[in-house]
């Protein structure tokens, strides 16, 4: 006996009202939709269908072993569709949503190696400082791990970081560079603060020493709602900034930019890829976000390897 004939035959058997109707519709004889039925039946040891000549009924056993069975072929059909996916032709649009920092300085970069891998695929990049954003209209929504997505969506981390302390070499030629987190207090700092809010004593975490943490009043000599405006304000040498560390990685290794204080940190950020609430996603979906995961961290990986 094909089980797996036998349990779709049954499906269609319930879902067109009849054997002869289920028949038509898989091209197979009345008598073969009869006997496969009859077979799965016989491997069950229980009547899944009450027959009579005038209707077609589910017994108890029947109605329960269907609901098990639809979810059981969906995730088969499925599966199928996934690795036929992989195996045609890479092309079509992949739709991004992602923040404008992320955009920047995570997506755009990438970009160019990925198209040289599949050049049939087009990226259509929305970049917004979404608070709630609708995982629903786009392949992918990329953004920081603090952003509340809808629980239906699908979240895959693409890389965790530390927000570090960094200053251009010229400013560090100018005041020199801290050595302890106190001495922020004689540096121009450069912070990060949300608009209706004020400025707090800084928390700082040592994650060498079991993140043994101590409280600093920093005073700012800017701040702005914008990551990015205080990344270029450091790096034209204005003060010390704090950044993620997965932004600033190209930077750091190209000596734009150099770390500050390590090993201490002013948190830990995590970067999320969401996906609409589906089992399985086009192959080009899949290319791009296996992609930029690798990426990513292969540039982090280079960073840490050249400390």
């Amino acid at each position: 006996m094909d089980r797996l004939q036998s349990m779709r035959v049954f499906q269609e058997v319930v879902d067109e009202g009849g054997f002869a109707a289920a028949a038509r519709k898989l091209e197979l004889t009345p008598a073969a939709v009869t006997r496969l039925v009859s077979d799965l039946e016989k491997h069950l040891g229980v009547r899944l269908l009450q027959r009579t000549t005038r209707r077609l009924s589910l017994t108890p056993a029947g109605e329960a072993y269907l609901g098990r069975l639809r979810g059981i072929l969906t995730d088969i059909d499925e599966a199928d569709a996934v690795v036929q996916a992989q195996s045609r032709e890479m092309s079509g649009t992949v739709r991004v949503l992602a923040q404008p920092v992320v955009a920047t300085h995570i997506i755009a970069p990438a970009i160019a190696d990925f198209q040289r891998l599949h050049p049939d695929v087009h990226l259509e990049l929305h970049v917004h400082d979404v608070v709630d954003p609708n995982v629903e209209d786009y392949d992918l929504t990329i953004v920081n791990g603090a952003v509340p997505l809808v629980a239906s969506a699908i979240v895959r981390t693409v890389i965790e970081s530390q927000a570090v302390f960094c200053a251009s070499p010229a400013y560090l030629q100018r005041h020199g560079e801290p050595k302890h987190p106190q001495d922020l207090r004689e540096h121009r700092c450069l912070r990060l603060r949300a608009e209706g809010t004020r400025l707090r004593a800084m928390t700082l975490i040592d994650p060498s020493n079991d993140d043994r943490r101590i409280e600093v009043d920093v005073p700012a000599v800017v701040t702005a709602n914008h990551t990015d405006s205080l990344m270029r304000a450091t790096i034209s040498g204005a003060g010390i900034g704090i950044q993620p560390a997965d932004l600033i990685a190209p930077m750091l290794k190209a000596g734009v930019l150099q770390r500050v204080l390590a090993p201490w940190i002013t948190g830990r950020i995590r970067l999320v890829a969401a996906l609409p609430s589906r089992k399985f996603m086009p192959a080009r979906t899949r290319a791009f976000l296996d992609f930029l995961v690798e990426y990513t961290r292969n540039a982090m990986a280079g960073l840490e390897e050249g400390r």
